[in-house]
């Protein structure tokens, strides 16, 4: 035990004692792969720049965001959003009917944001279920009861905030996914991507399987993209490995279509292995439920794989991002215990995903996650817009005293 403000030295030694032993894992993965095992690199070149808007499809991205804030005096705000943008031919199209020329995407919000006591998480909850897009949802996976659905039940969620507000903003971000689906707009090919992965704390496998199968069917590729996973730092050594082979090796030897150097550029992918998924998300020698490659005993449709999408020099790992493929795609026959893959039906997939991935914010990685994430991000001023916002209003209607209105937001923890 120590009386210093400082964190000791010996718990930060700990801490980049175990990264480092992380970063440098060796699991065996050989830089030169074979087609017929998807556990070792798939190299393919990336699609010619000039071609990457010469697509149909559609690419849609979704993502979600949740924050609340507790004031002093016992009031807390707490709101919750999902929402999807599109893109077509590398130009956004309008997803909804406001007359706004630069708000393209669609999003959700809850009337119900305040909060002073318990039976207000309940009103939260219960007008999630009502929305449009989460009723219809459920209604497709037709059961009787929504708790059913859900992996815990409506006080469990309810018992604070911070946790009704995340299951609120995954529920409706799985709910965006079928309205996506249901478009008239959308059609076989197109591409829903979603921040994260394709599986879920929240709803019940069964329900998320059913999902991704009735996706499968109508010829609409899902994938959940994520760039923050324990996989990558399981993967670290093995990615500089891959890299410093395509870059200093292959690349010399490679038969591009490009001419011209600058772009011409090695693409990978691979499924990640078991030992991998164990080392990264298992404990005490027995897998997690959540990385599990099957579509019963886990928790969605998802089949992890890592992929290199574009190449930044110098920056390596950065450019390796985490892929959560539909199982359907992968293994078409899982239901069934067929464990046989697809790889020519992943390889292009992950072609398609780099017209995405070469002109806009960061190289690697998909443009259009980029701004469904500032479509509907609440974390940047928060506090200080709800804070406003609210203080305008009651200042507008003059039905307190200002005085009582500022110490209704006064943070006392400012004072110490």
């Amino acid at each position: 035990m120590t009386t210093r403000k400082e964190i000791p030295d010996n718990a930060i030694e700990v801490v980049a004692k175990h990264i480092n032993s992380r970063n440098n894992k060796n699991f065996a993965i050989p830089v030169i792969g074979s087609q017929d095992n998807i556990e070792t690199p798939q190299i393919f070149e990336i699609t010619p720049f000039e071609e990457i808007d010469n697509s149909d499809q559609r690419f849609y991205a979704v993502d979600g965001s949740y924050n609340s804030e507790q004031f002093y005096n016992g009031l807390s705000v707490g709101i919750y959003t999902a929402g999807y943008v599109c893109y077509q031919h590398g130009k956004p199209l309008r997803m909804n009917e406001i007359d706004d020329p630069v708000i393209l995407g669609k999003a959700y919000y809850p009337d119900n944001v305040l909060v002073t006591n318990e039976d207000h998480h309940f009103a939260i909850y219960d007008e999630l279920l009502s929305l449009d897009p989460v009723r219809l949802f459920l209604a497709f996976l037709q059961e009787n009861s929504s708790e059913s659905v859900f992996a815990y039940n409506r006080d469990i969620i309810c018992s604070n905030l911070s946790t009704l507000l995340a299951f609120c903003q995954e529920v409706l971000e799985w709910a965006m996914v079928y309205e996506i689906a249901q478009l008239p707009g959308t059609k076989r090919g197109d591409f829903i991507l979603r921040d994260g992965t394709l599986r879920s704390l929240q709803i019940k496998q069964s329900h998320l399987v059913k999902l991704g199968k009735y996706l499968h069917d109508k010829g609409i590729v899902i994938v959940g993209i994520t760039k923050q996973s324990p996989i990558k730092m399981e993967l670290a050594y093995t990615f500089k490995q891959i890299d410093n082979y395509l870059q200093d090796h292959l690349k010399y030897e490679y038969p591009f279509n490009a001419t011209d150097p600058k772009r011409k550029k090695l693409c990978c992918w691979f499924e990640v292995p078991e030992t991998v998924l164990l080392s990264s998300y298992g404990r005490a020698g027995s897998p997690s439920m959540f990385a599990r490659k099957d579509i019963r005993g886990g928790r969605g449709f998802g089949l992890f794989t890592v992929a290199r999408l574009d190449y930044v020099e110098k920056l390596q790992n950065y450019d390796w991002l985490v892929a959560d493929v539909n199982i359907f795609n992968a293994i078409p026959g899982i239901a069934d215990k067929d464990l046989r893959r697809q790889g020519d039906v992943l390889l292009e997939i992950f072609r398609e995903l780099t017209r995405l991935t070469q002109e806009h914010y960061i190289l690697g990685y998909p443009y259009p996650l980029v701004e469904a994430h500032n479509f509907v991000s609440l974390k940047k001023g928060f506090k200080d817009e709800i804070i406003n916002r609210v203080k305008y209003s009651l200042y507008k209607d003059q039905r307190m005293d200002n005085v009582d209105i500022e110490n209704l937001f006064l943070d006392i923890h400012d004072r110490f």
